[in-house]
């Protein structure tokens, strides 16, 4: 899993990410509210421990920011003993699950306890797609596509490091609509390009003349 951590004592929060990374997870830690928001809305986010006192945005707003944005991702806060008060208020805003401070580190078994769905989305190495929602980033900037800019971008993605002819594209996007002859589909591919590629300076999406083309795995 890619867990995200969320509190303002450095310490604790670099201890609980080295921690999650010995444990075979992979994590990054982030020590305010704001940030921690901006961090949880990453799609490859699996799963949030979250602290509820924090400067700039406590743990209940966010994780209602998170819910209100349809983000349902595994929220796990980290609550002071005898708070009862805090632990309602953190499961009424959508939290899944708590940890009482201090902790044992073997007490965030918590944060995997609920994994969600799995949700359909691709990914190749910093791009990520998801169909149901019609959203795509790269890295952690979210691309604006046209509809057929996304399903072209979605076939490459679905058959990365494989060859797309003009006519599987022909097929898949534009269901018959155009032809062969026309340059519908090349405009595409190049407006694909710039979004994905030239604008971030990389070579991903390749051109392989009489062929097709080919979303490379290893950019």
């Amino acid at each position: 899993m890619h867990c995200l951590v969320v509190d303002d004592e450095t310490r604790l929060t670099d201890l609980v990410v080295r921690y999650l990374t010995e444990s075979g997870h992979t994590a990054v830690g982030r020590y305010d509210g704001p940030s921690g928001l901006v961090a949880a809305r990453d799609p490859r986010v699996d799963a949030v421990l979250l602290d509820v006192m924090l400067p700039g945005m406590d743990g209940v707003e966010v994780c209602r920011t998170l819910r209100g944005e349809g983000i349902d991702v595994p929220v796990v806060l980290l609550t002071a003993r005898g708070a009862i008060s805090e632990r309602v208020a953190g499961l009424d805003a959508g939290a899944d699950d708590y940890v009482v401070k201090p902790f044992a580190m073997e007490e965030l078994r918590a944060i995997s306890r609920r994994r969600p769905e799995p949700s359909g989305r691709l990914t190749v190495g910093d791009l990520v797609l998801d169909p149901e929602q019609q959203r795509a980033w790269r890295a952690d900037t979210e691309l604006e596509l046209s509809r057929r800019e996304f399903d072209v971008l979605r076939v490459l993605m679905e058959n990365a490091g494989c060859v797309v002819t003009r006519l599987q594209l022909l097929d898949e996007v534009w269901d018959g609509e155009t032809d062969l002859r026309s340059n519908a589909i090349d405009v595409h591919v190049s407006k694909v390009r710039g979004k994905v590629d030239r604008a971030f300076g990389r070579t991903t999406i390749t051109t392989l003349r009489g062929r097709g083309y080919r979303l490379e795995t290893a950019p």
